[in-house]
């Protein structure tokens, strides 16, 4: 445990931190790469260029600063990054490195004002962190490799059929290259992809929802096309799926991991997702269908228009089927054959006047996967609703929105 004078040295200088955030995170990657520069292969590079890796450093050093004497009080965002950190490979021998180079970016940027205490404090600070970090996630690499059809690191897997669900969505059907069994998931958990793309120096890694239910010899994942260029260099990842990789191609992934999964509740079930946040979704819906069959379920998803939103013909045909499922779609742009064949419930975007008309109660767990003005814009509506905190649950993979999704509520 720490001691109190290094408890109150960490919380009273955790604002200072903050306030120099941008710049600590800059100069601790620009340290951190040039120290180690395989590193590359685990960090998002696209975050890396947009800035959104260095914030997410700052931002979870100023958090858990804040927050030393209770972690606790942080616990769903420790829970989503140590699932991601199991998902993309991270080491504990790793941890001290990354300390080290905290605080010597630390020391860079307030210069006089990070006295011996203060970097004392802060070391002791981060040991006392990582110590639980490197817990948890032993564990959840131990559940990972021991679970059955589990593995560790990263497996082959064969893409068996690659099927075009929209405009832009296509969904990967993959089988494991070595014809063993495959691990279980929960709805709502995703695959992480290290990608080795030709002509690129580093590996690149990210995370796809799982878009099928659970208990099949397959895992389907569904990605949306991003074009990429110099300028939105977040696309290099999809458009290698899109347009490279082909039926039969081998990729490499990590076992399902991530929490953002239903709990057992007796509440009606409103799943709410804005573009190419359908995919956790659809296997969630899926999925309860079956296990829950008495529980009520409100599918609502805001598309574009009929041409890029994915499966409208088997959630049309699941809620037909199931008079326990209610299927809304709110399209911002309609198509002309959209608006003749009656394919929408709503012009525009989700609001609250609209879910209060559809829904019959506020007294519901509320499970929400978008874009993050999307989610921003949910969450606040929920809360204006005066939907319960412990009953909105969503799924971001900006690392900056994981850390500070406490503070959207």
């Amino acid at each position: 445990m720490l001691d109190q004078k290094t408890i109150d040295t960490v919380k009273s200088t955790a604002p200072v931190l903050k306030e120099h955030s941008e710049s600590i995170g800059k100069r601790f990657y620009e340290l951190l790469f040039t120290k180690v520069p395989d590193l590359y292969n685990l960090f998002n590079q696209t975050n890396q260029k947009r800035g959104i890796q260095q914030e997410a450093l700052a931002y979870s050093v100023y958090a858990a600063g804040e927050n030393i004497d209770n972690l606790d009080a942080i616990k769903p965002v420790i829970t989503r990054v140590t699932e991601k950190h199991r998902a993309i490979g991270v080491k504990a021998e790793q941890y001290p490195v990354v300390g080290e180079t905290l605080l010597e970016a630390v020391k860079d940027v307030l210069g006089d004002a990070a006295t011996d205490d203060i970097i004392d404090a802060w070391g002791k600070a981060y040991n006392y962190i990582a110590d639980e970090f490197i817990r948890i996630e032993k564990e959840l690499y131990e559940e990972a490799e021991n679970a059955p059809g589990g593995w560790k690191g990263f497996r082959e897997f064969v893409v068996e059929k690659k099927e075009k669900e929209s405009d832009l969505i296509t969904s990967f059907y993959l089988k494991p290259k070595d014809g063993k069994p495959i691990a279980s998931f929960q709805p709502g958990q995703y695959l992480t992809i290290k990608a080795d793309i030709p002509g690129e120096k580093y590996t690149h890694i990210r995370h796809y929802s799982l878009s099928d239910s659970p208990g099949q010899n397959h895992y389907r994942i569904s990605v949306k096309r991003e074009e990429a260029s110099e300028d939105n260099p977040s696309g290099i990842v999809s458009t290698y799926l899109h347009d490279d990789v082909q039926e039969g191609d081998v990729l490499q992934f990590s076992s399902p991991a991530g929490d953002f999964v239903v709990e057992p509740m007796d509440k009606p079930l409103v799943l709410v997702s804005g573009g190419i946040g359908i995919t956790p979704m659809v296997s969630m819906l899926k999925t309860y269908v079956e296990k829950s069959p008495d529980r009520d379920i409100y599918f609502v998803h805001s598309s574009r228009n009929g041409d890029i939103q994915p499966f409208k013909d088997r959630l049309s045909d699941l809620a037909a089927r199931d008079d326990n499922v209610d299927y809304f779609v709110c399209y911002d742009s309609p198509s002309e054959t959209d608006v003749q064949e009656n394919r929408f419930d709503k012009e525009g975007h989700i609001d609250l006047e609209w879910l209060d008309s559809i829904l019959p109660t506020n007294d519901a767990d509320f499970y929400l996967c978008g874009p993050m003005p999307f989610l921003e814009s949910m969450v606040g509506q929920l809360n204006r609703w005066n939907v319960p905190k412990e009953q909105v649950n969503y799924e971001v993979f900006n690392p900056v929105a994981i850390l500070g999704a406490e503070e959207g509520y």
